[in-house]
């Protein structure tokens, strides 16, 4: 992928800032080097608003100090469940106008927000931990969310939240091409950022320590072996940001209540757009249909 010479420098900038505090302290490194890692390198909104996202209700959720953006529709002809969908790592609300039609006409209230650090959402971090503990409150506020359909990063903030939701065996969980292991995204983090070895260590270890768990604990095959919740995961052969290859240890240790959607030269991005992936999702989160 051809970064623009703007994102080439930024890279080359913080490559030298990360390298010359190294020297100094490997601690402060680590520290900054994981702020920049849950940085979005994008949080402008770019696209005009949609419709839909014009009829909606607006909703703002008060979340650790943060004002958090976000909509709400009511179906014409209510099922009494609720759908919440959630974006990926430096994307909006906006980007999934395409699945609030479909699941108005299912019945299903639906709820959309930008994330903490994105899109109209106060913030300027967000990491697995801040998103699922967003999830969670949103959970409670609504007095449960019935099912999720979650892209990407989403996909792995959802996971974790679904370890720590109230009757998770009775919800649904919808993954489109999610970020399957955290061990990956730092890898492609390490190799743009040409951090060294011991940085790395450093790095880890202070993710550890603020989050009081192992790294292997945000991965969602580690999260679905522990869970009973109904999911269908789709993810395309081509992904070239979250890699199939992860994808392969949860498929082939799949339970009963896990389904696998597999497309091929789709992508990362094109595949929560494509028509037959939105008729999938239709007839899995609404079987009569």
């Amino acid at each position: 992928m051809k970064m623009k010479l703007g994102q080439r420098l930024l890279i080359g900038y913080y490559k030298n800032k990360l390298r010359t505090l190294s020297f100094i302290s490997k601690e402060r490194a680590a520290i900054e080097a994981f702020r920049l890692f849950c940085t979005p390198y994008t949080r402008k909104i770019t696209q005009k608003q949609p419709a839909i996202f014009a009829k909606a209700d607006p909703k703002l959720v008060q979340f650790e100090g943060l004002t958090i953006k976000g909509y709400g529709w009511k179906a014409p002809i209510p099922n009494g469940k609720k759908v919440m969908i959630l974006h990926g790592f430096s994307s909006y609300a906006y980007k999934f106008e395409h699945y609030v039609p479909l699941l108005l006409q299912m019945g299903y209230q639906v709820l959309a927000f930008d994330a903490p650090g994105h899109g109209d959402s106060e913030g300027k971090i967000v990491n697995a931990l801040i998103y699922k503990r967003f999830i969670c409150l949103v959970n409670e506020l609504e007095n449960g969310i019935d099912a999720f359909i979650a892209h990407s990063f989403g996909g792995l903030a959802v996971s974790l939240a679904m370890l720590d939701l109230p009757g998770a065996a009775q919800k649904k969980m919808v993954l489109i091409a999610p970020a399957t292991e955290t061990t990956s995204a730092l890898k492609g983090f390490y190799t743009m950022l040409q951090i060294k070895p011991d940085l790395q260590s450093a790095i880890e270890t202070y993710i550890i320590s603020m989050a009081g768990k192992p790294i292997s604990h945000f991965s969602v095959t580690n999260a679905l072996s522990n869970l009973e919740t109904p999911t269908l995961w789709i993810h395309d052969k081509k992904d070239r940001i979250c890699p199939f290859s992860d994808t392969l240890q949860a498929q082939n240790n799949a339970k009963a209540h896990q389904e696998f959607f597999i497309t091929d030269g789709l992508g990362h991005n094109k595949v929560y757009r494509d028509q037959g992936v939105m008729k999938k999702i239709g007839a899995y989160l609404n079987p009569q249909l």
